[in-house]
């Protein structure tokens, strides 16, 4: 069983700064992409940023040049480093593993529990 566990969401100041951490664990052998994405009140689930196997990175044009993402393969961690945080940022950000190849040499897509991100005064 692959289990994906979010940390680093909170409340923030516009303009601030926070980290997501997400770690995948389980009997993995190898994960493809993995990602964050993000769902307001009211609105669908969008991706947010997401980084392949090989450090290739998608960002979506809300968040470019001021989010980064980043990715140890060996570890199964992917991080989301937020800058210049705005209102409209809030939002649950799960984490997403996708492609993820375990003991029964299938791949699988693996959804963390989510993490609150607030902006706000």
């Amino acid at each position: 069983q692959v289990q994906l566990v979010e940390s680093g969401g909170g409340l923030v100041q516009p303009g601030g700064s926070l980290r997501l951490s997400c770690a995948a664990s389980g009997s993995i052998f190898s994960i493809n992409a993995m990602g964050w994405y993000r769902q307001a009140p009211g609105k669908q689930r969008e991706m947010v940023a997401a980084i392949t196997s090989g450090g290739r990175t998608t960002y979506a044009n809300s968040v470019k040049g001021r989010f980064t993402i980043s990715r140890d393969n060996a570890k199964n961690t992917v991080l989301l480093q937020m800058n210049s945080l705005k209102p409209e940022d809030t939002a649950v950000y799960y984490c997403n593993a996708d492609g993820v190849v375990v003991a029964d040499l299938h791949e699988y897509d693996y959804w963390g529990q989510g993490t609150q991100v607030t902006v706000s005064t």
